[in-house]
């Protein structure tokens, strides 16, 4: 799992510039870390809040890969048999029931870099009369 994320690649994972990033560690408004060269690294914990806060406002994106979607894990519900993993991958929410053995043994937590696989080839939603 990935302890944190350079600052490219959390801009990526946010759908955001390099730029915004660098204003709102200025603002306060993202904790940034930096290696002993001076690079900025964005904890993992950071992204995942940003990608939370961000829910409710998806950004358009200009490119799509069919069926896959690369993201940041935000949550991670376990109960007796089964879990529920939300993933963010840019305006997208994802969320995957799963087995708590599948959770565990791939050592889900908020924060990790995940790409969620759609395989389903027709999704229908009814409501009873």
């Amino acid at each position: 799992m990935a302890e944190s994320y350079r600052i490219g690649e959390a801009a990526g994972l946010l759908g955001v510039r390099v730029e915004s990033l660098r204003r709102w560690e200025r603002e306060g408004k993202v904790r940034v870390t930096r290696t002993t060269g001076g690079q900025r690294l964005v904890p993992a914990e950071e992204v995942a809040r940003l990608l939370a806060e961000r829910r409710d406002r998806p950004k358009v994106t200009a490119r799509s890969v069919r069926n896959r979607f690369a993201g940041v894990v935000t949550e991670v519900k376990k109960d007796g048999v089964a879990a529920t993993v939300e993933i963010l991958a840019g305006p997208h929410r994802i969320l995957a029931l799963i087995t708590r053995e599948a959770a565990d043994e791939m050592q889900l937590e908020p924060g990790m870099h995940a790409v969620a696989t759609v395989k389903a080839t027709n999704v229908m939603v009814e409501v009873g009369e």
